[in-house]
């Protein structure tokens, strides 16, 4: 087992998948979800424009649907206009049109939305709580907290502020210079969100760049940002955001293609074309590491959705080797590094992932249960304070249960993971797998992954 040196939360979700080996190639081609983290964003400037927005491609898991149901809390009206809820019609209020909730907002599982909506927050005249399950509860909220305070919001709650539940008192904030800590673009986008309600012009500096899904939204409702040479992002708030004339359209989730991209690499005789994918650079990690690997990635196709660029993306098998993980890298690909893990596992020769922290405050500590997890498959992995070595294997020996801990993202990179393992791999409490990718096993199903829930009732949004 690995050693190690952060607590690990036991999230007792339930559901148990259990997957591989695989029974022959992958083929085809797959429709992934929306992107997560544009989803989320569509509708909070939406709601919070003048006018009304369509939006498509939205991707309907709880995490998306935990925010925009903060919004019909505080008096948005939202349509779903079909029944698979991936498309809307938002009524935006205006920037100073939320109501008070009467009740506490609950994120849920959704990281993103809660640190992003602590910028909303912050502008309102009114107090407002928002709290999550018990794995966003553990989550730190101090690097969001603290650059708000200093806009003028009083921000109240467990540990001084630095975790939920919290409680926010806005109103007409003052602009600051946010040089971040963190290479995280929740707290730039927190920072942005707020400085629409502040007097002056917002400014932020990262120390490494981030997705900037924030930036190319805003000014498709009428809010430009400024993006200099030197990386400063700069907001001067025009105090109104406008529903768009044309609906917004939101490319596939590279998050979520991410998994069929490296199952395809790992079996033998494998080709998939993945449809639409958005390629946004700072998105797009995941495929420069890969391709680094080896991995026979293509883009086809290439055209632009909105203000973000697209491709098909296909994917055919071929031998993995290690790398040495380049550090630029790593804020674009955070999210898919339980996957990436997958793929090292089974690539020749010593992989080497530095400088990614980050990860220890995902939904779970990603380093600490990927590592525990791959193990008990199996791998070879040693556990770093900052990421991971391992040393590839030709198989792994499979026959075993793992815990993915109620993380969504370890759950399904360990399905990715057995499709090379000997034996099955039964992975428990998976079910949170609805927070992000709902039909994440029928759609693996349809390319000839060996995937199924151990029962029905697991299969949350499937």
């Amino acid at each position: 087992m690995a050693g190690n040196v952060w607590e690990i939360i036991n999230m007792n979700v339930g559901g148990t998948l259990i997957a591989g080996p695989a029974t022959g190639p992958l083929k085809g081609d797959i429709v992934v979800p929306g992107d997560k983290s544009m989803s989320h964003r569509s509708v909070m400037l939406a709601s919070l424009a003048d006018g009304v927005t369509e939006v498509h491609g939205f991707l309907p898991g709880e995490d998306n649907i935990s925010t925009a149901q903060m919004f019909i809390d505080m008096g948005v009206k939202i349509e779903w206009l079909n029944d698979e809820k991936t498309s809307l019609r938002i009524h935006g209020v205006g920037l100073h049109g939320l109501k008070a909730p009467v009740g506490v907002l609950d994120a849920g599982n959704a990281g993103t939305c809660v640190r992003l909506m602590t910028g909303v927050l912050a502008g309102q005249e009114f107090a407002s709580m928002i709290t999550g399950d018990a794995s966003l509860c553990k989550r730190p909220m101090k690097r969001v907290v603290e650059p708000v305070r200093r806009m003028g919001a009083q921000v109240d709650g467990a540990d001084g502020g630095n975790m939920l539940p919290i409680t926010i008192s806005g109103g007409k904030l003052k602009a600051i210079h946010h040089v971040s800590e963190v290479a995280s673009a929740q707290v730039k986008s927190c920072v942005l969100l707020a400085g629409l309600y502040a007097d002056g012009v917002t400014t932020v500096i990262e120390p490494k760049p981030t997705r900037d899904h924030t930036e190319r939204m805003l000014p498709l409702f009428g809010q430009p940002v400024d993006v200099a040479d030197d990386g400063t992002i700069s907001l001067t708030p025009r105090d109104q955001l406008t529903a768009p004339e044309h609906a917004v359209h939101i490319p596939a989730d590279p998050s979520s293609a991410c998994f069929f991209a490296v199952a395809a690499s790992l079996v033998e005789g494998s080709d998939i074309t993945l449809k639409s994918i958005g390629i946004n650079a700072r998105r797009d990690g995941w495929r420069r590491v890969m391709h680094g690997m080896g991995a026979n990635v293509t883009l086809l196709n290439e055209s632009m959705v909105g203000k973000e660029p697209v491709a098909d993306v296909r994917v055919t098998s071929g031998g993995l080797h290690a790398l040495l993980v380049d550090p630029n890298d790593v804020p674009d690909a955070i999210d898919e590094f339980p996957v990436i893990f997958a793929a090292a596992s089974l690539a020749d020769g010593e992989f080497i992932l530095q400088d990614a922290e980050e990860l220890r405050v995902k939904e779970s500590d990603r380093i600490a249960v990927m590592a525990d997890a791959l193990c008990a498959a199996g791998a070879d992995i040693e556990e770093k304070p900052d990421g991971a070595v391992i040393q590839g294997l030709a198989s792994l020996a499979g026959d075993a249960d793992v815990d993915a801990h109620g993380d969504h993202r370890i759950a399904m990179a360990m399905a990715v993971a057995a499709q090379r393992a000997q034996g099955e791999i039964r992975i428990h409490n998976a079910a949170a797998i609805a927070t992000s990718f709902p039909n994440f096993v029928s759609l693996a199903q349809s390319i000839g992954m060996n995937v199924r829930w151990a029962d029905e009732g697991a299969s949350k949004g499937e």
